[in-house]
């Protein structure tokens, strides 16, 4: 018991609500998240309530957990109501742009869009990108292993169907995906947790390009494959993983 506490002295595990639980850091984050729910998209929850209850959901969301890969251009938006529910997928996204190549973003203009283990920090209802929701980047591992002086920031999951660096989708899309995540923080989940992940493990073309792209790169393969336990484990339970972040700044799934 002393080494593992030992082995992640850098880590504190954080239970939000039983549904999401992460290694932020050594201390307890005091900030709370940024909310603002905006006006005029009343039509547009009513029609969310309408699809929900013909897909066999509840309306309003209690929990929200949102998967993004990368290469395959998709955002996954999973939700539940009840704390010992599996999380069951609402819809697919697709993501507009996609700057940068497979990869953590490591530094302030890489171009990057992160990848890793986050979740919501902002609602920007008045973003020049239509709406906007803020993520934790850089987190606890990226502060470790990025740029110490330039690591970058302002990583959002956006409208407007243009970024460097971020997560942008269609207007339309976006309100959906801003109203859920809306009524979950309503409803007392205030880490929304948001994963980012390079291709879908499960997909043999991505797997191929991921395979490919690491091969000369045992660093990246490394990383990579962290990522993709939580995957698998998510894959399993349909339950968000317990992620550590050791001394290195590496992830650990529990």
């Amino acid at each position: 018991m002393a080494s593992n506490i030992s082995r992640y002295l850098l880590v504190l595990i954080i239970s939000f609500a039983g549904t999401f639980t992460f290694a932020q850091n050594s201390f307890i984050e005091s900030r709370s998240v940024s909310f603002k729910m905006p006006g005029g998209l009343g039509a547009r929850e009513d029609s969310l309530a309408s699809e929900f209850k013909a897909k066999g959901l509840e309306w309003p969301v209690k929990y929200m957990y949102i998967r993004s890969f990368k290469y395959d251009g998709q955002l996954e938006v999973w939700v539940k109501n009840q704390r010992k529910e599996k999380y069951r997928l609402f819809k697919t996204y697709k993501v507009c742009l996609l700057s940068g190549a497979m990869g953590p973003k490591r530094m302030q203009g890489d171009f990057q869009v992160p990848e890793g283990f986050y979740y919501i920090t902002e609602f920007n209802p008045h973003s020049a990108y239509h709406l906007a929701l803020g993520l934790n980047y850089p987190n606890a591992s990226d502060k470790i292993l990025s740029d110490s002086l330039r690591p970058g920031n302002g990583i959002y999951i956006h409208g407007s169907c243009v970024s460097v660096g971020c997560i942008p989708v269609t207007d339309s899309d976006i309100e959906e995906i801003y109203i859920i995540a809306s009524s979950a923080k309503a409803n007392g989940e205030d880490f929304i947790p948001v994963h980012i992940f390079p291709v879908r493990y499960n997909k043999k073309k991505s797997l191929e390009y991921f395979d490919t792209y690491t091969k000369n790169n045992h660093s990246l393969a490394k990383f990579e494959l962290e990522l993709k336990a939580a995957y698998e484990k998510f894959e399993a339970t349909k339950e968000v993983p317990i992620v550590m972040i050791d001394r290195k700044g590496d992830y650990v799934i529990d």
